[in-house]
């Protein structure tokens, strides 16, 4: 199990590393595009490779970015969904191109119209996606109205859909899957949505951890972050999470508001918990 956060860039790839390092992380999560543009800019091979030797030199690992908050991939609008097949694309390339190991994409939002179809949708854009380049890592959404995918029975249909795709794997965020119903606030909550993961052949598909304490009750369906142990999951959920054997082989990054300190309280606290 290896710590770590979602670092800022600062406007050239490499120096997300003097950030990891700065904060006290062992692997990192960034964007590489702006998140909340179509237009993704192209990256010269000397910053690539500037990327990748810092990184290797750094010991930071795993590397993982993050979709553009732009994809969709079971929007209702073809469009839609054909652009954000075509930039989520575009940023796997950028993760190959610096030697990074997947892309978070969420598993999405088909809006009013009936789930199966918005199913089949997210099932379509994800076959493209997983074609080639390094693996996509699917992550659930806090089961809002038109989600595909907020529980892991959901994501159990959805892997299923498009044939268990081993290039496929799963990124649980503890605040959306707490949305979304799952009782992460309770030890044995925890170990009985543990049991499911297993149970739906999820488990050796677990390979990150977005460690959000959540500033709603459970099965609110509201994605609002908080500092961990400070929220309603609170550090008994987070140390019966971070104690679940599918975790501890898992990379356990923090998305949770703030500047360096924070980041370095909240690792803190993580590596507290996991003992």
């Amino acid at each position: 199990m290896r710590f770590g956060a979602h670092v800022p860039t600062r406007g050239h790839l490499p120096r997300a590393i003097d950030v990891a390092l700065e904060r006290g992380c062992e692997a990192i999560q960034i964007w590489v595009s702006n998140p909340r543009a179509w237009a993704v800019s192209s990256v010269a091979p000397e910053t690539a490779a500037e990327f990748a030797a810092r990184r290797t030199e750094g010991g930071i690992g795993p590397v993982v970015a993050h979709a553009s908050y732009m994809v969709n991939i079971a929007s209702p609008d073809d469009g839609f969904r054909r652009r954000s097949v075509e930039l989520a694309s575009r940023e796997l390339e950028i993760v190959e191109a610096i030697g990074g190991d997947g892309l978070v994409v969420h598993a999405g939002s088909g809006g009013p119209a009936d789930r199966a179809e918005a199913l089949d949708r997210a099932a379509a854009s994800l076959r493209a996606l997983a074609e080639v380049g390094p693996p996509v890592l699917l992550e659930l959404t806090a089961g809002g109205r038109g989600a595909v995918a907020g529980t892991l029975a959901q994501a159990a249909e959805l892997l299923d859909a498009v044939g268990r795709n081993p290039r496929l794997a799963l990124c649980i965020d503890t605040c959306h899957l707490f949305a979304a119903g799952a009782p992460l606030d309770d030890p044995a909550g925890v170990r009985e949505t543990f049991d499911e993961l297993e149970r739906l052949g999820l488990s050796d598909r677990l390979r990150l951890v977005h460690a959000n304490d959540s500033k709603d009750p459970r099965d609110s369906r509201r994605d609002r972050h908080t500092h961990v142990g400070e929220g309603f999951i609170g550090e008994a959920g987070f140390a019966a999470i971070l104690a679940e054997p599918a975790v501890r082989r898992a990379a356990v990054l923090i998305e949770t508001p703030g500047e360096a300190e924070d980041v370095r309280r909240n690792l803190a606290t993580l590596r507290r918990l996991a003992g």
